[in-house]
């Protein structure tokens, strides 16, 4: 790895980990809720009586709210098979490129 790449990987980690810090000390004591119910509340707020007209799917199977630790643990599987993919697709452009060059020096 060059000298500049490893520059270039080392600010946009900083960049990444400011902007996960500054928030949490600029916004003292700020709430940091889920949309699902900031859009509930606000619906609530303009219509008065509202009335979800659709329920979620496992919640009907199972004949009840799921539990936290369910919905987190179905958040964690969606994460890892995204990230699988894009490794995936990253590894194959990474390969790509050694078998073309590897191809290029064949040839020449």
């Amino acid at each position: 790895m060059k000298r500049s790449d490893k520059k270039i990987i080392a600010a946009v980690l900083a960049v990444v980990l400011l902007m996960i810090i500054v928030p949490l000390f600029a916004l003292k004591g700020a709430e940091f809720g889920g949309s699902d119910d900031a859009g509930s509340q606000e619906i609530e707020a303009i219509a008065g009586e509202y009335e979800p007209w659709f329920t979620p799917v496992l919640e009907n199977l199972i004949g009840g709210e799921l539990p936290g630790e369910v919905e987190s643990l179905i958040f964690c599987v969606q994460t890892g098979i995204g990230v699988g993919i894009i490794a995936f697709l990253l590894g194959r452009l990474v390969e790509r490129k050694k078998w073309e060059k590897w191809e290029n020096q064949k040839n020449a």
